[in-house]
């Protein structure tokens, strides 16, 4: 019965070209707008670590107080000073600092000329805490962190460039006129948004690939690459040593608090830190302190571009004008075949089967009309780079779940558009039509 009602369907469609050309041309456009917007907006609202997100936090104290500080809120980053408490206080399982390095390599090969290699100065702990993957190699140790060990672990993309992709771990490069050597290299990996470094404009930028020792940066005076807020507290100093000393925050931090227990913990040791701040002099206000997880942070950070949101509503709009033309479209479609739907019934035919008969032909428009759609946003992929800044615009594609979704959008839409005009066709009353005609 459905192949028969399919065949139906395709014979009626055949029958007016225009009408039908012009409902899956409205479903094609309609699914198409959304569904590029909609994969830009999938791919910077996603959960960049959905396996650990409820478990990273970053700590923040307010080193500035209610005079400079942003709506109550304190600082986005650390001091160098609070952050070097955190980590000698040590109170969780795994923990990092962490700031944006640009160093210069110079590669062996004379062919290739000097380059810019952006990346991080962090601690070992970065990587199990991050579920980084590494395609050769292992990351340092505590015991290179406390050493100041000139090491580095680089990036997959980096590692081609230098060494065509082979294996480098133990192989030394040059970079700022320092000799590093490898002891590790990660795999593709760059979450989107980049939550650990919201403070550095990163969120959607190219992967980094080079990732030193903390205290390696610190000692041979490797400036920072990223942001340095010094607000309304005063300036950057004269010298190195007066930087670190001084209330310019700079330094991202992230803590792994596994259960609710540690959370609460962590929390009153940030207080307490704060509470001791305050009596030595240094804060003159009570303590104000952030210890958010990844999602909270993001949602903090704005971490979702606001065009993205904009862009997404208009689409789904367009969408529902699309659909309601649509409805229009197959409701005089329908209803000017009142005689024949008569005669249906007439002969037996009942209200079901003609549900079943036009719902048919709504899912072939649908699923035409899907298909256009998925033409559509190919092509609309091509032009989202006028709507979005460039590092977000990249994000867009169209995998195999963007396909099978512009597809299941489109059929179930022209469904749900076709249950009104189908229900009108399906009141048709026969003796009616049998007596006009």
């Amino acid at each position: 019965m459905f192949v028969h009602n399919l065949k139906l369907g395709a014979a009626s469609l055949r029958r007016n070209p225009l009408l039908t050309a012009l409902m899956i041309m409205s479903i094609g456009f309609g699914v198409a707008a959304s569904m590029v917007t909609f994969s830009v907006f999938r791919a910077v609202s996603g959960d960049p670590i959905p396996q650990k997100s409820a478990r990273l936090f970053t700590p923040q104290i307010d080193n500035r107080g209610p005079q400079y500080n942003r709506h109550g809120e304190p600082p986005d980053a650390l001091t160098y000073t609070d952050a070097m408490a955190l980590m000698r206080a040590h109170r969780a399982a795994r923990q990092t600092l962490l700031f944006m390095v640009g160093l210069s390599v110079m590669p062996d090969n004379a062919r290739i000329m000097p380059f810019k290699a952006v990346g991080y100065a962090t601690h070992g702990d970065f990587f199990p805490m991050f579920d980084v993957p590494f395609l050769y190699g292992r990351p340092w140790g505590a015991s290179e962190d406390e050493a100041r060990a000139p090491v580095v672990v680089i990036g997959r993309a980096l590692n081609q460039k230098l060494f065509g992709g082979a294996n480098s771990v133990g192989r030394e490069i040059t970079m700022d006129d320092r000799q590093y050597r490898i002891v590790g290299v990660i795999d593709d990996w760059n979450p989107v948004p980049r939550f650990y470094d919201m403070f550095s404009n990163g969120a959607f930028g190219d992967a980094p690939q080079i990732y030193i020792p903390f205290t390696y940066a610190i000692a041979q005076k490797i400036d920072t690459y990223g942001s340095n807020s010094c607000g309304s507290v005063g300036a950057r100093g004269d010298d190195w040593d007066s930087w670190l000393r001084g209330e310019c925050v700079w330094v991202s931090a992230w803590v792994q608090l596994d259960t609710p227990g540690q959370v609460r913990a962590y929390r009153q040791f940030l207080d307490g830190y704060a509470e001791d701040q305050r009596r030595a002099g240094r804060f003159a206000w009570a303590p104000n302190n952030r210890l958010r997880d990844v999602t909270a942070w993001l949602d903090y950070e704005h971490a979702v571009p606001p065009e993205s949101r904009i862009a997404l509503s208009v689409a789904l709009g367009f969408l529902v004008i699309c659909l309601v033309n649509t409805i229009g479209l197959l409701l005089a479609k329908f209803m000017r075949r009142a005689p024949e739907i008569g005669v249906r019934r007439a002969l037996g035919a009942a209200r079901g089967d003609i549900y079943r008969q036009f719902l048919a032909e709504a899912g072939m428009v649908g699923l035409a009309g899907g298909l256009l759609g998925v033409l559509l946003t190919g092509l609309g992929m091509l032009g989202v780079g006028l709507v979005f800044e460039p590092a977000v615009a990249k994000l867009a594609t169209l995998d195999l779940s963007l396909v099978a979704l512009t597809l299941l959008v489109a059929v179930l839409a022209t469904l749900l558009a076709a249950f009104y005009p189908t229900w009108r066709a399906a009141q048709v009353q026969p003796a009616w039509q049998l007596k006009s005609n």
